[in-house]
């Protein structure tokens, strides 16, 4: 960045009027600087100053008019987390969010989209420049930590009906227990048929819930043990029911809850087999704080990418290069499967793309255009926890309403597992963003021998594109109740919006 060096002291007001900051010409720099230079290296002064900026809240360099348009956009992240509490429900909504702004299941269409198995999406805008020049391509994860009923789940003791469970992804098994769970998925009966399910959103519905030991006899089962052993995995079991069938003989109340089952679904005990039910939270995000600068709900890692993605993409008209973004699912268990991003499903849709362009679809076509491709992996990061500030190093750490966290790496330890981006792609990034004014900062994930964490970034770059780590910063990330805030999420999407037109 160069600024002739035109302006003396008096002057600089102006300067920072334009960009709507107010800024002391003594505060961090040193008096005997200005004392012996009459007039200022601006080149040196407008760094230090853009570098302080980058160091607080970004509320103070927003107006009313901003903050406004920040809590507008925030109201349909909302609904969305309320709408998409699985992949499969982020895939619909995704989808329908898609086909009401001009996109269509075919390949032909400039603007087209696939979906795979119901779980992950994959929409393209095309650009004009050709494919062979690459793609901007953002993806980000729609699956998050939560338990999955067992292929064999009901059963009944101490005259309660009860469920089995089995938890996805890094959760703290303690975060789970007595509190109000919903239960969603889809059932694929013996004939085909396949049943949507969701019990406990609507306010008439019931509710489900781990118990929890009461702290009079917790002692020696809880309280002297290890947080990470106090609640066992197989201690994860829903109450479901304690009515018993009338008539019954024995385990009468396991058969009164198939009767209702069946009465409400059709179902029987064996189609638990060929079921996917996800246990959820049954609450609803909310604002959090007395000025409602947050917000707080389940599964913001990674729906809060998710969503300023989508709408990133839909908000993107005629870009100069091909536009990609994918919604991923399985990213919480390391990307496996056929819905995840280590399966092959991304070349075959280039492939589909190609065909549908009336181009040749082989397979050097589609690694050169990967290759080729620029890339952001949307993930979260931790931001520095108030109560636990000793996790970070906080000099290279992110904070909660300074903007999108930028990470050139993430992995555990030293950088094991990680997609490190290479220096000429940062710098190209963060030309991007301060030239858009977009609020963003720099973050690891905790102390390098604290803990760590991994994204799909490493599953992309191995086509050998560039990509780097960007997304919203969460409080509590992986519990049932995440905390964001609204001044990031709305950088998250004007990020991905300028990275699309770049």
């Amino acid at each position: 960045m160069s600024f002739p060096r035109l302006f003396c002291r008096k002057n600089i007001s102006c300067f920072f009027d334009k960009f709507s900051v107010t800024f002391s010409v003594k505060y961090r720099i040193s008096c005997c600087y200005f004392a012996s230079n009459p007039y200022l290296d601006l080149d040196i002064f407008i760094l230090l100053v853009l570098y302080h900026m980058q160091r607080q809240s970004g509320w103070r360099q927003k107006s009313k008019e901003d903050i406004k348009k920040i809590f507008e956009f925030c109201e349909g992240y909302k609904g969305f987390l309320d709408l998409a509490k699985t992949e499969r429900e982020a895939a619909r909504f995704v989808e329908n969010v898609l086909i009401q702004d001009g996109f269509k299941d075919s390949f032909e269409h400039p603007k087209a989209f696939m979906v795979n198995k119901h779980k992950n999406v994959f929409a393209l805008i095309r650009g004009r420049q050709p494919l062979t020049r690459g793609l901007n391509i953002i993806v980000a994860h729609t699956d998050a930590p939560r338990l999955d009923l067992k292929q064999n789940p009901l059963f009944e003791d101490v005259e309660l009906g009860l469920l089995r469970t089995h938890y996805y992804g890094g959760i703290k098994k303690y975060q789970w227990v007595a509190i109000p769970l919903a239960i969603h998925g889809v059932i694929i009966k013996k004939d085909g048929t396949s049943i949507d399910l969701s019990i406990g959103e609507n306010d008439r519905d019931p509710v489900f819930v781990i118990d929890d030991l009461l702290p009079h006899l917790s002692r020696k089962t809880h309280d002297e043990k290890r947080l990470s052993e106090a609640i066992e995995g197989e201690k994860l079991v829903l109450l479901f029911g304690s009515i018993p069938l009338v008539g019954s003989e024995k385990e009468g109340i396991k058969e009164g809850i198939l009767k209702i089952l069946n009465d409400m679904y059709g179902i029987v005990e064996d189609d638990f087999v060929s079921a996917e039910l996800e246990v959820v939270p049954a609450f609803r995000a909310r604002d959090v704080g007395i000025d409602r600068s947050m917000i707080g709900g389940y599964g913001q890692d990674d729906r809060a990418c998710a969503y300023t993605l989508l709408k990133a993409l839909c908000n993107v008209d005629e870009p100069d290069n091909t536009c990609l973004a994918i919604f991923a699912d399985k990213e919480e268990i390391g990307s496996e499967g056929n819905t995840g991003m280590q399966s092959s499903v991304l070349q075959i849709f280039l492939y589909d793309i190609l065909e549908g362009m009336g181009l040749t679809a082989d397979e050097v076509m589609v690694k050169k255009i990967l290759y080729s491709s620029r890339a952001i992996s949307a993930d979260v990061n931790g931001p520095v926890n108030p109560m636990y500030q000793d996790v970070h190093e906080k000099q290279n750490a992110c904070y909660l309403g300074r903007g999108v966290c930028v990470s050139k790496f993430t992995g555990h330890g030293g950088k094991g597992g990680a997609s490190d981006a290479n220096a000429e792609y940062v710098g190209e990034i963060r030309r991007l963003f301060e030239k858009e004014g977009i609020l963003w900062q720099t973050g690891e994930l905790g102390k390098i021998d604290q803990g760590g964490g991994g994204t799909v970034a490493k599953h992309l770059a191995v086509h050998g594109m560039d990509i780097i780590d960007c997304g919203t910063p969460i409080l509590t990330m992986h519990s049932p109740f995440e905390i964001s805030s609204k001044l990031d999420v709305y950088e998250t999407y004007r990020a991905f919006h300028a990275f699309f037109r770049s």
